[in-house]
């Protein structure tokens, strides 16, 4: 078993660096044996978390660069630690004056308290991003559709809305972003991509079949492992038609046939003629190497992979039972009604 020692640094807004101690010379011992279910396959079976600080696009100045220096590692952590000492001096200092100017105008929101964006394990990489080699996204195709939502005003635009947060407005629910609606989790993939929590996914395996579970929604993909032909090509699903094979010792799951009704990756395409194929390799008793290729020549003139780590969690994924609780989206709705109807009587 490696043991990987790991240490991490407070941050601004719950954020932490976490790197592990095998970076500074203590390479990871290289005898793990890798657990078998019954049927003689890799065992994958579990709760994982995919929780990162790491940029899924690699920042400009990191050039081509895949990992961070030990020197550029303890220049992070010292920005880090530094403002963290600011932000407390300047919350101490409220409490003293309590007319002192705030921290930050932005009040921050009611889960903040959730967030979990430090991953645990190797993160010192520039991007998840691993191809294109700069890891940014290459050119999107002329005429891809475009959309952007995100938490603050609407952005106006038109149906459908492809995004997960967010709306173009407030008419009907077909106006909000996917994940309001209930029906796709902003990290639930496929592919999973780390955000701001709920980063937890889980796999059950047998003999012909693996079932890929999301915290986020509460959905299950279940990936046939045999000869089982494809769906038609006119039936469309939110999450695609998965097939799975092992490639040595790696799950790999290719998924076709989504519905449109998605954008591709990163705010563009509609992912209706996406090709998505994942890897899942079990490379230590608490670590999954999970990467993920995008194919979609009607939306990127390139191809994208990415590589995220997950991390074994002693737990269980509780049911997200989004749509029995959405009064927010009732409350949306009722609230622009309201809107609506004091700006008739204002005369407005």
């Amino acid at each position: 078993m490696t043991i990987k020692k790991c240490f991490v640094f407070p941050a601004l807004a719950g954020f932490s660096l976490v790197f592990s101690q095998s970076l500074f010379g203590q390479s990871a011992s290289n005898n793990y044996e890798l657990p078998r279910t019954q049927w003689g396959q890799p065992d994958l079976q579990g709760v994982w978390n995919f929780s990162s600080n790491i940029p899924m696009q690699r920042p400009e100045r990191y050039g081509n660069q895949e990992f961070l220096t030990r020197e550029q590692i303890e220049e992070m952590i010292a920005r880090q630690e530094a403002a963290a000492a600011r932000a407390e001096a300047a919350a101490a200092q409220r409490v003293v004056d309590p007319d002192a100017p705030p921290v930050s105008d932005n009040p921050g929101g009611y889960n903040d308290f959730w967030v979990e964006s430090a991953g645990i394990g190797d993160t010192v990489r520039t991007s998840h991003i691993v191809y294109p080699q700069d890891g940014r996204l290459p050119d999107a195709v002329e005429g891809a559709p475009f959309q952007r939502g995100g938490l603050g005003p609407d952005i106006p635009g038109q149906r459908p809305v492809r995004y997960v947060v967010g709306g173009i407005d407030k008419t009907g629910p077909e106006d909000r972003g996917l994940s309001e609606r209930c029906i796709v989790g902003f990290n639930s993939g496929p592919p999973f991509t780390p955000s701001l929590y709920n980063n937890n996914m889980q796999i059950i395996q047998n003999r012909d079949t693996a079932v890929i579970m999301t915290e986020m929604i509460h959905d299950a993909r279940i990936v046939p492992l045999s000869d089982k032909p494809p769906l038609d090509d006119d039936i469309r699903l939110w999450s695609g038609d998965s097939r799975g094979w092992w490639e040595g010792d790696s799950l790999v799951v290719e998924t076709r046939n989504f519905n449109g009704l998605r954008q591709t990756f990163a705010s563009r395409g509609s992912n209706y003629d996406m090709v998505l194929t994942e890897r899942f390799t079990r490379t230590a008793y608490d670590t999954v190497e999970y990467e993920f290729t995008i194919d979609d020549p009607a939306t990127y003139t390139d191809r994208i992979t990415a590589i995220v780590p997950m991390t074994k969690v002693a737990g269980q994924i509780y049911e997200y039972a989004c749509h029995e609780g959405n009064y927010g989206m009732v409350n949306i709705l009722r609230g622009a009604r309201v809107q609506e109807r004091e700006a008739e009587e204002n005369g407005q």
